[in-house]
């Protein structure tokens, strides 16, 4: 048993295979450190990587998770100076050190530059044949690789919107089941059927917004690749503006910062029905907004595509439409 030990890596993402180093690990050593490095161009922030790894590891009090974020060369044949360079880089995060851990052939040479004995892992990746490469390039075919924390960041979100009355709750109910995951239900219909206000105010609106996106975030981490969410908070703002001739800059704010995969803009070919929480009761203007919709989602770069149709065939264009962008 070693007293201490560290591994490092991009974990780009983590997957099950660098959870089983890390574990396997501990196993050899009494207190772990892991150095998770990561450099400003890489295309998953590390900062979030490293809150995924303590994460998962919470209640692991022996190992030590530690964000390097120096700029330095990854290989050897970047710089003359490489191996100096990443020397004082793991003394200075890791003073005390008699083993490195890793999955890698690199393994030899970094605990003969250190001194320090090297154990590898799985080196041939029979345990768990996956890389990061493999799950960024196709995160669905390597679903089963990920823990459930870090599925939720590859979870495709696609919006169900449009104007009052167009069947997005219908819809939505007959995806979910179709593609076997879940969904979430539009909050500020479910705000005003509890709350049956006289009039909405900017505060409601951002109470509204606020809890759609937590509801939203809640919902990511138990879906099955697909998350479905019944309006975003681009209608949020509509209505606000229709409401009040304003909208509060939070939801605007929001709005610039949140994306989504894919919208599903559902025309209002269908039949108004007014159920006893439509907030907008004019079904004439129906069009109005639906087109005010779709100029909102221009002007925030959204991928959109228009659904029409009734009955079944409106059902099977919305699936012909998802299957097309997830290349199914």
């Amino acid at each position: 048993m070693y007293k201490h030990g560290f591994t490092l890596g991009k974990f780009l993402p983590p997957h099950n295979g660098h959870l089983h180093l890390i574990r396997e690990a501990k196993k050899l050593c009494e207190s772990l450190t892991v150095l998770v490095c990561s450099l400003k161009s890489e295309p998953i922030d590390g900062v979030l990587r490293h809150k995924w790894l303590t994460t998962i590891f919470e209640n692991e009090p022996n190992i030590k998770f530690i964000h390097v974020t120096d700029e330095v060369p990854q290989y050897p044949h970047e710089s003359p100076d490489f191996w100096n360079i990443w020397i004082e880089l793991i003394n200075r995060n890791v003073p005390e050190k008699e083993v490195f851990f890793s999955s890698e052939k690199y393994g030899d040479d970094v605990a003969t530059h250190l001194n320090i004995d090297h154990v590898c892992i799985d080196l041939n990746r029979n345990t768990y044949p996956v890389s990061g490469t493999a799950i960024r390039n196709d995160p669905f075919t390597m679903w089963n690789f990920l823990h459930p924390i870090i599925r939720q960041y590859f979870v495709k979100r696609i919006v169900l919107t449009g104007a009052e009355s167009v069947g997005k709750s219908t819809m939505i109910k007959y995806l979910t089941k179709h593609y076997n995951t879940n969904h979430v239900d539009e909050y500020g219909r479910l705000y005003c059927e509890i709350h049956k206000p006289a009039t909405l105010y900017p505060v409601d609106f951002t109470f509204i917004a606020k809890k759609q996106i937590e509801n939203e975030d809640v919902a990511a981490f138990y879906s099955n690749k697909i998350l479905f969410c019944d309006t975003d908070l681009i209608v949020t703002e509509i209505y606000s503006r229709m409401y009040n001739n304003d909208c509060p800059q939070e939801i605007v704010k929001i709005n610039k910062s949140r994306k989504y995969d894919l919208h599903l803009l559902l025309d209002v070919d269908l039949e108004f029905e007014n159920d006893g929480t439509r907030i907008y009761l004019d079904p004439k203007r129906r069009q109005e907004h639906s087109d005010k919709i779709e100029n909102a989602l221009i002007f925030y770069g959204a991928n959109y595509r228009k659904i029409s149709g009734k009955g079944e065939d409106r059902f099977k264009n919305a699936i012909n439409e998802i299957n097309k962008y997830l290349n199914l």
